[in-house]
Formats: C-alpha cells, sequence, structure tokens
C-alpha cells in the first residue's frame, strides 16, 4: 500500500511542491496526471526514498520512510521497489545479462542467472541477454529495463512518463506490459505521466480486474 498525508517538499531555491493525500491498496495501479513540471517525478522520488519530504508523513509497502536513515533506506529499496525511470539508464558498457545482476548486486544478492532468465523470458527478451544497450531497439530497451526494475519481485513499481515519445500502438503496448507484469506479481504499480492517453488504456486494459485509482497534480496549486 501507499499512503501520505501532507505530503510537502520544499527545493532549495526553488518551488515549494504540495501533494495531494493518497491512500491506495496494495495491488492497485494509480496514475498521476498533470503537466510537465508539476510534481510528479519529484513524488515518485519520495515513494521510492531517494529524497525525504520536508514535512508530511509517507508509508509505502507497510513502511514509515521517516523511521529510515539513510543506509536503511537504500537496503528497503533495493528489495521492495522496482523503478522504470523515463531515461532508462542502462549501462553501455554491459550486457543486458549484466546490466540485470547489477541490481542483484545492489540488493546484496548473488547473481542468479536463472532468475534473470525467467525474468528476460516472461517480458519476451530472453535471446537478449548477451547483446549491449546500443544493439537495442526502443522497444527492446523498456522491455530490458522493466526486467531490470521487476527482477527482484518488488512490491512497488514506480514507471515516469513510460510512453513519452512513443506511437499509439508502442504506448498500448508498454501500458499493457506495465500491467500485465504488476499483476503478476501482485505489485502496485504507480504511473506517473501527462499523456493523456494513459488513463483511458489502463482503463481497457484492466477491464475492472484491477483497482485503478487516478490522481491529478495541478501545477497552480504548488
Amino acid at each position: 500500500m501507499i499512503r501520505s498525508q501532507g505530503l510537502t517538499y520544499q527545493y532549495a531555491n526553488g518551488p515549494r511542491l504540495v501533494f495531494p493525500d493518497v491512500d491506495v491498496t496494495q495491488g492497485t495501479v494509480l496514475l498521476l496526471s498533470g503537466p510537465s513540471g508539476c510534481g510528479k517525478s519529484t513524488w515518485l522520488a519520495l515513494v521510492a526514498a531517494l529524497v525525504a519530504p520536508t514535512s508530511g508523513a509517507l508509508w509505502v509497502a507497510g513502511q514509515s520512510l521517516s523511521e529510515l536513515n539513510r543506509m536503511a533506506a537504500d537496503a528497503w529499496r533495493a528489495r521492495t521497489i522496482g523503478f522504470l525511470p523515463q531515461k532508462l539508464h542502462l549501462s553501455a558498457a554491459l550486457t543486458v545479462q549484466q546490466n540485470l545482476a547489477m541490481a542483484q548486486w545492489a540488493a546484496s544478492q548473488p547473481e542468479a542467472p536463472g532468475r534473470i532468465k525467467a525474468a528476460l523470458s516472461a517480458l519476451g527478451v530472453a535471446e537478449l541477454a548477451a547483446r549491449l544497450p546500443a544493439q537495442l531497439s526502443g522497444g527492446q530497451a523498456q522491455r530490458v529495463a522493466l526486467a531490470r526494475a521487476v527482477l527482484l519481485e518488488p512490491q512497488v513499481i514506480l514507471a515516469d512518463e513510460p510512453t513519452a515519445s512513443l506511437d499509439d500502438e508502442a504506448a498500448a503496448d508498454a501500458v499493457r506490459l506495465l500491467l500485465s507484469t504488476a499483476r503478476a506479481q501482485a505489485a502496485t504499480l504507480v504511473i506517473a505521466s501527462h499523456d493523456a492517453r494513459v488513463a483511458a488504456l489502463i482503463s481497457a486494459e484492466s477491464a475492472g480486474q484491477i483497482g485503478f485509482v487516478p490522481v491529478q497534480f495541478i501545477r497552480n496549486s504548488l
């Protein structure tokens, strides 16, 4: 679950962001919509314990994030959060297999080739394990990045603008992939997007089988 109360974040020499309260159960799809610059990516960073709020309370997967110090937050994040950033950040010098192995290393887990193969197979890219990121198409790279994000079966999957710059067919594929992966792992899925197509795609693909909570971020209220 994700629950927030009175959450704010103050940028140094920048805006003060005031966020809507959220209370969603495990397995829900939460869509954060609103224009660029309204705080969606900052909210994802707060949920991932990458930054601390200026004020307010935040609970994620049963954990009060205010109780975590920096080291504990890193360990908690590695085992709880799967993050699909807008910029995929695959290491150019490493193969697909090695990029996923790095995720296991970051979580202080031994490399498990079988688990990596299963994650890639579930997303239809097992045959790409030996390739470098530069040898992947955009869609393949996104699938590899998602495989890396969900490799450790996180309780929460965060996706930042996953349909940015995609045509209608590719955007539908991206949303379908996120929903099916979250459903298979019983994970809460949070999508931050200013793409007006995403809400309709979620509604069409979920067909009422999963909880869907849209939250509108409004620039003028920040």
